[in-house]
């Protein structure tokens, strides 16, 4: 079967999830190669810069802005919390798109979706001068209008776009496609491959997954007939959202991680909403980096570190590295906070050659250090440690100066 012929119902692509202890294990499908197109094989982007900005005058970007920062000890939301260089979250997405709109002449709209509890502060982070266009606040399926916005989580993205007008406005200014992506998804970027695959080949929507690996919570895609909220609806790919797959001991049984990001035909959604209409759909298998979220410490102790160079809004990760996977870091409470993070750094060290690190306690960290293979430092209770300024340390247990 082709992929432009696989017509799946609207109620794939309204954000559902099920939880694990609700599923009937004997009747769950999982994905097969047949609705999975990797990356490698979709046609290179034209090389003509005329080609390139028609297919980004296509383009809308959408970014679901409903989380807050509390998990990083912050207040306000996830996006304007600093990334790198003095750079927010927020800051780093709209250059991508200025970047793109300057270099090709295009024009793609960045529009946030943003939930009550993010709105008031993130639209005090506009850009009075930028050339992006912003559309805060948009108001959920059945909003009076009052106050808009939606609680966190809860947005329905197509009934969102359908009735505040903004899909037509899009239409009528040429938008074919829309990418939508969270935005503390630093791997999330917008990427003309895969729009130039779906623009070719006709498809209304894709959703990019990737190898599962050390990723134990939620993300799974299944086909699922069980505990169907949707009659008439037997098979269906949904995300699962589990605590840990390893409580489940299915972690071998996984083998793909949804990113969540999503690309999505204007007319497609129309066509959903108002008729019901199936829709032609792939998976995408999309390389790791295409995941890079910030949502704790460990994230931006990675993307601050050697391990990423930023230009132009975009985070790219360091060729020097040898191993494809990023290192895997658990930093204690001492360093959740934001602030706590930031003043136990003198600078952030070099993890080029890091593989894992795992850090307990008061421990501070001088500049220009250097960490490799495994690493985990363990600072006693009541007692400071200083990790000293220069320091290389590979495949180290620390538990106190005599062992650096």
């Amino acid at each position: 079967m082709r992929y432009s012929e696989m017509l799946v119902p609207v109620h794939d692509f309204i954000p559902l999830s099920v939880e694990a202890e609700h599923v009937e294990w004997s009747k769950v499908q999982f994905q097969t190669k047949e609705n999975l197109v990797p990356y490698d094989i979709m046609l290179p982007v034209p090389e003509d810069s005329v080609q390139v900005r028609d297919l980004l005058d296509k383009l809308a970007v959408l970014k679901l802005n409903e989380g807050l920062g509390t998990t990083m000890g912050c207040t306000g939301p996830r996006c304007v919390v600093i990334v790198r260089n003095g750079l927010t979250i927020l800051d780093l997405i709209v250059n991508e798109i200025q970047t793109l709109n300057a270099k090709y002449k295009c024009d793609v709209p960045l529009l946030l979706m943003n939930s009550a509890n993010t709105h008031e502060e993130t639209q005090e982070n506009q850009f009075p001068h930028s050339v992006v266009e912003v559309a805060m606040r948009l108001p959920c399926d059945g909003d009076s209008g009052k106050d808009g916005g939606c609680p966190s989580g809860h947005s329905d993205v197509f009934s969102v776009l359908m009735n505040s007008g903004i899909l037509d406005e899009l239409l009528s200014k040429g938008k074919e496609f829309v990418f939508v992506a969270n935005i503390d998804n630093m791997g999330a970027t917008v990427d003309l491959k895969i729009l130039n695959h779906l623009v070719n080949n006709k498809i209304d929507y894709c959703m990019e997954v990737i190898p599962k690996t050390a990723d134990v919570e939620g993300g799974a895609l299944i086909s699922h007939e069980g505990n169907d909220p949707v009659p008439d609806d037997p098979v269906r790919f949904v995300p699962l959202h589990l605590i840990s797959v390893n409580e489940f001991k299915l972690i071998e049984i996984f083998k793909n991680f949804c990113t969540s990001n999503l690309w999505i035909n204007l007319n497609a959604i129309k066509r959903l909403v108002q008729e019901d209409a199936p829709i032609n759909a792939i998976w995408s298998f999309v390389p790791r980096s295409r995941l890079l979220p910030v949502e704790a410490s460990s994230d931006l102790l990675l993307v601050q570190s050697d391990l990423y160079t930023l230009s132009d809004g975009l985070l790219t990760r360091n060729s020097a590295r040898e191993n494809p996977a990023n290192p895997a870091i658990e930093l204690g409470p001492e360093f959740k906070k934001f602030a706590d993070f930031s003043r136990r750094f003198d600078s952030i060290p070099s993890i080029l050659e890091l593989d894992s690190l795992k850090v307990d306690g008061d421990v501070w960290f001088g500049s220009g250090v250097t960490l490799k293979g495994n690493i985990t430092i363990n600072a006693k209770s009541g007692v400071k440690m200083e990790i000293p300024d220069g320091a290389v340390l590979q495949d180290k247990n620390i538990n106190g100066p005599e062992d650096m």
